[in-house]
């Protein structure tokens, strides 16, 4: 694939939406698939001129092993292939949940919050908290830290 300068270039903010999103990903297994097939087809003529055209002197297992060395990295890139179009599903799907779904969950659930802290917030303002009295040593006793720690001092 060549890049000509006629094409937009690359930048983060290309898939911020799902549809593009979508669309990456449905491009993206197309070619896949595609590439997939085209060595599948290579594949297939490399196997059936192997068959066809056995080179002499070989034994059979000799011949077996070249033919496996020949057609097994086809058929590794093939599969390779077809899991990579496979994950293009993992990569919406992930994408879906972690811009959308999970922040929505998140908005929703905040939104929640506030609105029951907004309503606790509500019902306490109608009955205001009653203020605690200090409690007391005794009739004549001071009722501040200083006057405590200075008589402590003095005793």
């Amino acid at each position: 694939m060549s890049r000509t300068s006629s094409g937009p270039e690359w930048s983060g903010d290309m898939l911020s939406k799902p549809e593009m999103v979508d669309a990456f990903a449905t491009q993206l297994r197309g070619v896949l698939k595609t590439q997939a097939a085209f060595v599948a087809d290579v594949r297939q003529e490399a196997e059936a001129m192997w068959k066809a055209n056995r080179p002499e002197g070989y034994s059979s297992f000799e011949a077996w092993w070249r033919h496996r060395w020949v057609v097994g990295p086809f058929r590794e890139i093939q599969e390779h292939l077809e899991e990579a179009a496979k994950l293009t599903f993992e990569l919406e799907a992930r994408y879906r949940k972690g811009r959308h779904e999970i922040p929505a969950r998140k908005q929703a659930a905040a939104l929640e919050k506030k609105n029951a802290k907004a309503q606790v917030g509500a019902g306490s303002a109608a009955v205001p908290p009653k203020p605690v009295e200090p409690p007391t040593a005794g009739a004549g006793a001071p009722h501040d830290f200083l006057s405590l720690v200075s008589k402590e001092r003095s005793a």
